[in-house]
């Protein structure tokens, strides 16, 4: 079911693709020969460019030339993974981002493209929705709330990665300018923007199986969450607890019994998962020179194992992400999760007699989470290396669980405890019950989250990152100050900006 509304973007006819379609869904008349507010005059045209949107999602592992999945560049930032490749200089703006020597000049700039081409897009929805008239209100509320909360997402991956950026609700015109906003007033932007498409937008609690990979008002609700407790507002922790828990009230999700069940393609959209961005190998399009294409992803290669030999269960790969040894020896032996996440090479090949090459910041630990599948890029129409079928797990029912547990030991109050929502984590985890305290929390979030790019932001907004991200003795040899909380903003973009833009202080 996730493919439906891949075939929908890659097949758009708006000059998005460069791709064509025989589907009776898009004989429509091109948008290069009407005026757009002409174009956009139905509930199917404003539909094409909701779709659009959504497109950039995918874009997040790889688009214009770097390497940029976001769970990646969250978690070298942090402490359980190592950057790997090569050397130091292989995809060195990671390098330099685990170091925190990030440099205008070297830093994820194809982040900050992709994420305005999402803003962008979604501004096209709201902007030309009230115009159409051949559209029942229910759809005209459900699409603009499903381009503000896309909005909000791409504006808040901008957010927490430079702070202090330009934030726009209507798109740019010429010379397309606009000025520099404080962190501080985009996150009112982003939040506002949530609070209206979450009161307003008539989103479901979760989509039917054919919309997966559409906004689910249980998506909104976590990424509200994630907003609110990253810029430690208190003023709106009761509302993000009542929205944990009315995710968690309405039965329909819920924790899947196998943890290691959820990173295989079986368990793509599971009863656990909230919200997921699609990948498809069957008839995968993505190409080196045609990266935005739709499919699949290139993340899985990016990070598999080099050399890899003899392995029945996985491909190869480039070897980057390697997951320290200290992080898999973090778990208790009996933490269904260690295994679960991470292959421990020096076992598997025990039982499959597997060989591999290691490269740079090896470990003998690699991220099983989205390793590449044997068959995993099946069918695919383009470069086998960019279409791996493995979905981006962005919010799971566990984080749900954990936020309403955090909210609830910081004093908020709400319909449950703490201790139970945090136990229900540890049972399918096959642990026993500690204290629901904050710390406790925290590390449980680590222990669940790895390599799903959640550590990073969680030791910032808790304060923890001054004391637990510095030298490692090996590798990493400065410590993260509160002045790297924002990356340099690319030059290139302070460049075009005309004076517009003042370089963050990093």
């Amino acid at each position: 079911m996730k493919k439906y509304i891949l075939i929908l973007i890659s097949c758009i006819l708006l000059g998005m693709t460069g791709t064509s379609c025989t589907t009776d869904f898009l004989d429509v008349e091109s948008p290069d020969k009407v005026f757009v507010d002409e174009y956009y005059n139905s509930d199917e045209r404003i539909f094409e460019a909701l779709v659009a949107a959504y497109d950039p999602l995918k874009w997040f592992d790889y688009a214009w030339g770097q390497y940029t999945h976001i769970g990646l560049v969250s978690d070298v930032m942090a402490d359980d993974v190592y950057v790997g490749g090569a050397d130091e200089n292989d995809c060195i703006y990671l390098h330099r981002m685990f170091n925190y020597n990030a440099l205008p000049t070297s830093v994820v700039s194809d982040l900050w493209t992709t994420f305005y081409s999402g803003v962008n897009r979604s501004n096209v929805v709201v902007e030309n929705i009230e115009n159409v008239t051949d559209i029942s209100n229910e759809n005209k509320a459900l699409y603009t709330a499903e381009a503000k909360v896309l909005r909000s997402f791409y504006y808040t991956w901008l957010w927490k990665l430079w702070g202090n950026i330009p934030y726009y609700e209507q798109n740019l015109t010429f010379p397309y300018i606009h000025e520099q906003s404080t962190a501080d007033d985009v996150y009112n932007g982003i939040i506002t923007s949530l609070e209206d498409a979450i009161d307003n937008g008539g989103l479901p609690m979760r989509t039917t199986a054919q919309w997966y990979g559409r906004v689910s008002k249980a998506m909104a609700y976590m990424l509200y969450t994630e907003v609110v407790m990253y810029q430690q507002d208190e003023s709106r922790y009761s509302k993000a607890l009542s929205y944990m828990e009315e995710i968690i009230a309405s039965g329909r999700y819920g924790l899947v019994d196998d943890f290691a069940s959820i990173w295989e393609e079986a368990g793509e959209w599971n009863t656990e998962s909230i919200f997921e961005i699609n990948y498809v190998s069957t008839a995968g399009k993505r190409a080196w020179d045609n990266a935005t294409g739709a499919g699949g992803s290139v993340y899985p290669k990016f990070i598999g194992i080099n050399n890899l030999g003899s392995s029945p269960d996985y491909e190869g790969g480039w070897g980057f992400e390697p997951v320290r040894v200290e992080t898999y020896e973090m778990y208790d032996e009996a933490d269904e999760r260690r295994d679960g996440g991470i292959l421990n090479f020096a076992d598997y090949t025990v039982s499959t007699g597997a060989t591999y090459t290691g490269r740079y910041q090896d470990t003998g630990y690699f991220l099983r989470k989205y390793l590449p599948r044997v068959g995993g890029n099946a069918g695919h129409a383009a470069d086998a290396d960019m279409n791996y079928n493995n979905n981006f797990r962005v919010y799971r029912y566990a984080e749900t669980l954990l936020y309403a547990s955090e909210l609830l030991a910081r004093g908020v109050s709400g319909k449950g405890t703490a201790q139970n929502y945090l136990n229900e984590v540890r049972d399918r985890a096959g642990l026993g019950s500690i204290p629901a305290t904050v710390d406790n929390i925290i590390q449980e979030r680590r222990l669940e989250f790895v390599g799903e790019g959640k550590r990073y932001w969680d030791l910032v907004r808790t304060g923890k990152a001054t004391t637990v991200l510095v030298p490692d003795g090996q590798y990493r040899t400065n410590s993260w100050t509160p002045n790297k909380k924002y990356l340099p903003i690319p030059q290139n973009e302070i460049d075009a900006a005309q004076g517009t833009l003042t370089q963050n202080n990093y």
